[in-house]
């Protein structure tokens, strides 16, 4: 299958991490390669890449697309919550800059095999490493509904998540939920009526009605946020001095855990404000660059739709 990758925000990157030659660079969900190629070209003839991502397919299809640049790349299978010991197994200690593009690659969205998608008909699986024990088929007719409330509720913030979780429960009690197209008219049919009858939260934006619970589910089945605080502790660590480390998010709990990962390590105290005097010992490990998010151009979206709801963030260590 073919896909054509087009990496998010991609002048907005080079700008900020500024790759040079000579410079070791990280790209944590590196995917197909389109922010590595980039990176590769700007930081010539020295530069050097290391890649991680969880899915082994995507590596493969980056290796090729970096063939070119030889002895100037690593790819390592792997999660980016495990960065610095997979750095460390690399006799890497520090690097110069770290990517992050989070979410869902358009390879994996636009492969039905995958199952991460409500607009193509495949097995209900969502695994970004398919190595991985649990597929969202196992979560979604194994799971109480008061467990599939909260993962609704809380990873997707879907306003029915109680009635889509009771439909999901009943659904599954006549025949298993074994595929993206099983879950979708599930999820369609638990929509009250009135709420599709009138410009509902969905239809102002024109979301898909499944769109939160794929969402949720995904997050669900490769533990996305406690893996993203992770990764964002561990990329402060291995950080040289002046490092830069760019943040690309697509939905707002993600954003927001990087908004506050960024403000804990900005700060040079973290004591209680009616603590009299500081005894936290805690030391200032980044300086945000990024007040705000940035955020794509309408040039951007006309090109690549799927960039609309990226956010950047960058911050520097200190």
């Amino acid at each position: 299958m073919s896909v054509t990758h087009i990496p998010v925000l991609p002048e907005e990157v080079l700008t900020y991490l500024n790759p040079k030659s000579g410079g070791l660079y990280v790209d944590a969900t590196i995917g197909l390669g389109g922010h590595s190629l980039s990176i590769l070209q700007k930081s010539t003839p020295a530069g050097k890449l290391i890649g991680i991502d969880q899915d082994d397919l995507a590596l493969s299809k980056c290796e090729k697309q970096l063939k070119v640049f030889k002895n100037r790349f690593k790819l390592i299978h792997g999660n980016f919550s495990d960065l610095q010991e997979l750095l460390e197994l690399q006799g890497v200690s520090k690097v110069d800059g770290v990517l992050f593009d989070l979410g869902v690659s358009t390879f994996q969205l636009d492969t039905p095999e995958r199952g991460f998608s409500f607009q193509h008909n495949g097995p209900l699986d969502m695994r970004m490493d398919q190595q991985m024990p649990i597929p969202a088929s196992d979560i979604v007719n194994e799971s109480t509904a008061k467990s599939l409330l909260k993962i609704f509720s809380e990873y997707g913030e879907e306003r029915y998540a109680k009635l889509i979780a009771q439909r999901i429960v009943e659904s599954r009690s006549a025949e298993p939920i074994t595929t993206t197209q099983q879950l979708t008219k599930i999820v369609e049919s638990a929509i009250p009526r009135k709420s599709k009858n009138r410009k509902s939260d969905f239809q102002q934006r024109r979301i898909h009605p499944a769109t939160r619970v794929f969402q949720a589910l995904r997050i669900a089945v490769n533990d996305e946020l406690k893996n993203l605080k992770r990764g964002i502790d561990a990329a402060v660590s291995v950080l040289k001095k002046d490092g830069c480390l760019c943040m690309i998010s697509f939905h707002s709990l993600e954003d927001r855990i990087v908004k506050q990962k960024f403000q804990f390590y900005a700060k040079t105290c973290i004591c209680s404000p009616k603590a009299p005097i500081c005894v936290c010992n805690h030391q200032q490990k980044l300086k945000v660059i990024t007040r705000r998010p940035i955020l794509t151009s309408a040039n951007e979206i006309d090109i690549n739709p799927r960039s609309r709801s990226a956010k950047m963030r960058v911050a520097v260590r200190v």
